[in-house]
Order: C-alpha cells, then sequence, then structure tokens
C-alpha cells in the first residue's frame, strides 16, 4: 500500500437510509488496498437507519475533498431528504469532477435529482423504477448496470454484487475475485422469490403493500 490513497471514495449517508444498502459496499471498498474512505453527511451526529441501526459519520458536506467515487443508497424515509437542496448541490458539486458516480438501490433517485443520469441508463429498487423512469432515466433490470461512468446497483443485496464490480474497475477482476472470496460471497438463497419476475404478482402486491404502510409509518414519526 502506498502513503497516498490511489482513490478516494465518498459513501454518502442520511437519516432513514437502508444500511445495507452502503453497508455492502463499505465492505468491499474497505478491503481495496490504497483507499480513502469517507462516510459522508451534512454533519458528524450520529445517523439511525430505517432498521435502527446507527452510524457515525466521519466527513460533512463541507469538508469533503474531492471524490474519485461518490455513491448513495435509498432507504423508506429518502423522501424526507431527496428533494433537499443541500443535498442536491452536494452531489452536483462532486458529480462535475468525480471519475465514477454512483448509486445503489433508491439512490438512483438522488443521483437523477440533482441532474447526474439524464441521458444514462441506471439501475433502481424493482420498486422504485416507474419512480426512476418519471425522471428521464432509462431504467435497466440488470442487478448492476454500467454506463460509461454511473455505475448503479439494484436493490438492497445488489450492493455486493455493485462493490465487487466498482473494485474489479477500479483495480482488476482479480482484487475484485480476491475480496469476494474472502467474504464468501457464495449467494444461495433459502427462496427464489428476488424479483418480481419470480416471486409472482400476489407476493409482489404483498410486498408493496407492506413497503407503503412501513414508508407511511416512517413519515409519520
Amino acid at each position: 500500500m502506498t502513503d497516498s490513497p490511489k482513490y478516494i471514495i465518498g459513501l454518502v449517508f442520511y437519516p432513514g437510509m437502508t444500511s445495507l444498502d452502503i453497508v455492502g459496499p463499505h465492505q468491499v471498498f474497505s478491503a481495496l488496498p490504497g483507499i480513502e474512505l469517507h462516510r459522508i453527511w451534512k454533519t458528524l451526529d450520529p445517523i439511525a437507519t430505517d432498521d435502527g441501526l446507527v452510524i457515525l459519520p466521519d466527513t460533512t458536506f463541507k469538508n469533503c475533498p474531492p471524490l474519485d467515487v461518490i455513491c448513495v443508497g435509498g432507504g423508506l424515509e429518502q423522501r424526507a431528504v431527496v428533494d433537499d437542496p443541500e443535498v442536491l448541490e452536494f452531489f452536483r458539486k462532486q458529480g462535475n469532477t468525480a471519475k465514477f458516480i454512483t448509486s445503489v438501490c433508491g439512490g438512483s433517485e438522488f443521483l437523477a435529482k440533482a441532474g447526474l443520469l439524464q441521458g444514462y441508463r441506471a439501475a433502481t429498487h424493482w420498486g422504485m423504477r416507474e419512480q426512476l423512469a418519471k425522471l428521464g432515466v432509462e431504467v435497466g433490470t440488470d442487478r448492476v448496470v454500467i454506463d460509461r461512468n454511473r455505475i448503479t446497483g439494484g436493490g438492497v443485496t445488489a450492493g455486493i454484487d455493485f462493490g465487487l464490480t466498482v473494485a474489479s474497475i477500479l483495480y482488476d477482476e482479480e482484487t475484485a475475485k480476491i475480496i469476494q472470496l474472502l467474504l464468501e460471497y457464495n449467494p444461495a438463497p433459502p427462496f427464489d422469490a428476488g424479483l418480481p419476475e419470480k416471486a409472482g404478482p400476489e407476493l409482489v402486491n404483498k410486498a408493496v403493500s407492506f413497503m407503503q404502510r412501513m414508508s407511511s409509518l416512517e413519515l409519520a414519526k
């Protein structure tokens, strides 16, 4: 490892985000050599995610250095911050110079509203595909979508696939494979119900109702 970082990566955290959206990529990125990793928000106050996990940022919008990679995830409470002018301005500022502009799950909505996905194809959580399309984005259904220097992951668990994909681009395939092996990332889900196309309409309707109910409860807090 060299004395100076090879890449500066910034992960944007916010209240009510889904922790696994970013914790997955964070785990992958933290294993890369020569990485300076920033956990970013407006303040350094603890952030409670939508599952109750508390995360402590170490970088603010004001003192964040220019990033090589900027990433944001989604969450049940993202509606409370996704139109925040200060948040969107941070993405626009970093997006002007970042080598890679990225997101996982519903985080693509932040990028779209900051004007960073116009003319690009991007992934998001299946429950947000229609919303992203309304923002003028060509929505891809792959687990990870690469369109030039925009790299976006699908919903939640796709963050690990996304992280490994970014690792292979920043370094090489072998480095990404070593990290995958270290993480023992060898998915074998107990059920084949991880996509609407596989789950069937009845289960999808129940899942949508669950998401709507949870979002309403979070907004009512």
